[in-house]
């Protein structure tokens, strides 16, 4: 039923409101995290992610804590870390409702504690300024436009980031989520890269 739903989006995608989109690509996306293929397609989706962390010389890299069925890329992150000191990774943190985000530093044995909405931040507040950012999506289309949940975090992170020191954004989803066209605001903007389980878009 929901792969019908989708399909049926998909063919008239842009006469859909963002809600209707986004509620029925959170369902497919969290059914099919508990499908029999779900390990392979991280497997396939973390090599490709790793790859492109080798190619870009930044030292600070921003990601996610994985929620609903998102790419949990903290294994990735991990090991990119162990392979030079220099390096940094970062986690969001939701100071306050509607306005940008923090981004504190993370390791694999940081001590977490609950942030607003109850995803886990680093306990340690240090803030650092990610070079390279990857952004969960929920959906996206053929111009590297994302969908998001619709709180406008991310979005008003990078409207306020000075323009001189602007990370590079890197898209982070499943094919499952890939549109033809996505309705468009006038402050959306494109990433720079999305990375699925089967291609760099």
């Amino acid at each position: 039923m929901v792969q019908r739903s989708v399909e049926s989006i998909a063919r008239n995608v842009c006469a859909e409101p963002k809600s209707t989109l986004r509620a029925t690509l959170l369902a497919r996306r969290e059914a099919q995290a508990e499908a029999p293929a779900q390990a392979a397609r991280n497997a396939a989706l973390g090599k490709r992610l790793r790859a492109l962390l080798d190619e870009r010389a930044v030292t600070c890299v921003g990601f996610y804590w994985p929620v609903a069925g998102e790419f949990d890329a903290r294994a990735v992150l991990a090991d990119w870390l162990a392979s030079h000191d220099a390096r940094v990774a970062a986690l969001p943190v939701v100071v306050q409702p509607h306005a940008p985000m923090a981004f504190h530093a993370w390791r694999p044995d940081s001590r977490m504690k609950p942030g607003r909405y109850r995803i886990p931040v680093p306990e340690d507040e240090r803030v650092t300024v990610p070079e390279l950012l990857l952004v969960p999506c929920v959906g996206f289309d053929a111009h590297r436009y994302r969908l998001g949940y619709g709180g406008g975090y991310y979005d008003r992170t990078l409207a306020a980031w000075p323009a001189a020191k602007k990370p590079a954004t890197i898209g982070i989803a499943y094919e499952m989520g890939r549109l033809d066209a996505l309705p468009r605001e006038s402050h959306d903007m494109p990433l720079d890269a999305i990375v699925t389980e089967s291609a760099r878009y």
